[in-house]
C-alpha cells in the first residue's frame, strides 16, 4: 500500500481499515497462559497477539536499596512476529520495549519494592517479566503494557521449602498492584495524532509517545522518532492518553 495514500487519509481524519483517529482496534486480554509460570497473560489488540510470562526468584538487595526487591523486564523479538526481527542478543527495539514497561510499572510505584523483602540486606524478590510478542501487526508497546500489568495480577507467590524457592508449588498470596498504570502510545502522522497504528501506519509515522497514566496522573512518558514533537504537540498526546486511561483499564478487570 502506498505510504503516500496512508497519509493522505490520515490528513483526511480517516485510516485504512475505516477506524477514526483515536480509537483502537479490538482488544482481547486473556490469562492463565501458562502453567509454569507464576503469572501470565495474553493481550490481542487486533492482529497484534503479545504473551507475557512472570516469574519470581529470591536474590540479594542492591546496595543502596537494602529492604527492596524490583522489576526485571526483558523482551524477546522473534522473526515469527515480525520478519524484520532477527534471532540472537535483544536489538534496540526490544530494548527500548522492556525499558518502557518497566518505566510505567516502575515509575507508577504500581509494586511496593518494600515488600518485596523477605530479610533486610540479605533476601529479597525479584520479579521477572518477560514479553514474548507471537504477531506484530503495531502498536506492541501498549499491547506489552496491558499483558504484562494482567500476568502480574494474575501472579501468585511460589511456595518456599528449606530456603529455596519451589516453582512447581504456587502459594495463594498474590502480587498487590497498588496502580494500573496504562500506557497509550500516540503517533504522529503529516501533523495528526493517531492511537494504536498498525504496522502500515507505523512505517510512516514521523515519532510517537507513550504516555503511561494511572489515576489521571502522568508517571512516565518515552519518546521515539527523530521528529521533534511541540509543546502542542505532547499536550494533545497527554490528553488522548489520560481520556484512554479508563478505556484500556476495563480490560483488565
Amino acid at each position: 500500500m502506498n505510504n503516500d495514500y496512508i497519509k493522505s487519509l490520515v490528513e483526511k481524519g480517516k485510516r485504512i481499515d475505516g477506524r477514526k483517529l483515536d480509537e483502537f482496534r479490538k482488544i482481547i486480554v486473556e490469562t492463565n497462559i501458562s502453567k509454569n509460570a507464576a503469572g501470565s497473560a495474553r493481550c490481542r489488540i487486533g492482529e497484534t497477539e503479545v504473551i507475557v510470562g512472570v516469574k519470581f526468584d529470591i536474590g540479594e538487595p542492591y546496595p543502596d536499596s537494602p529492604d527492596e526487591g524490583t522489576i526485571i523486564v526483558t523482551a524477546e523479538l522473534i522473526p515469527v512476529a515480525n520478519p524484520d526481527f532477527e534471532l540472537g542478543p535483544p536489538g534496540s527495539k526490544a530494548t527500548e520495549l522492556a525499558r518502557i514497561v518497566d518505566r510505567g510499572i516502575r515509575e507508577s510505584k504500581c509494586i511496593d519494592f518494600k515488600k518485596l523483602c523477605i530479610k533486610e540486606r540479605e533476601k529479597v524478590w525479584n520479579i521477572f517479566i518477560d514479553i514474548y510478542p507471537m504477531n506484530d501487526d503495531g502498536n506492541l508497546i501498549d499491547a506489552s503494557v496491558l499483558a504484562s500489568l494482567k500476568a502480574l495480577s494474575d501472579a501468585k507467590f511460589p511456595k518456599i521449602t528449606d530456603d529455596r524457592v519451589d516453582h512447581e508449588t504456587k502459594t495463594n498470596v498474590g502480587l498487590k498492584l497498588n496502580k494500573i498504570p496504562i500506557t497509550t502510545t500516540l503517533y504522529k502522522i503529516s501533523g495528526n495524532i493517531i492511537v494504536d497504528a498498525n504496522n502500515k501506519e507505523e512505517e510512516v509515522i514521523d515519532t510517537r509517545l507513550s504516555v503511561s497514566v494511572a489515576d489521571g496522573n502522568i508517571h512516565a512518558l518515552q519518546k521515539g522518532g527523530n521528529t521533534p514533537l511541540s509543546f502542542d504537540e505532547i499536550s494533545r498526546m497527554i490528553e488522548i492518553a489520560v481520556k484512554k486511561e479508563k478505556e484500556l483499564a476495563k480490560f483488565l478487570k
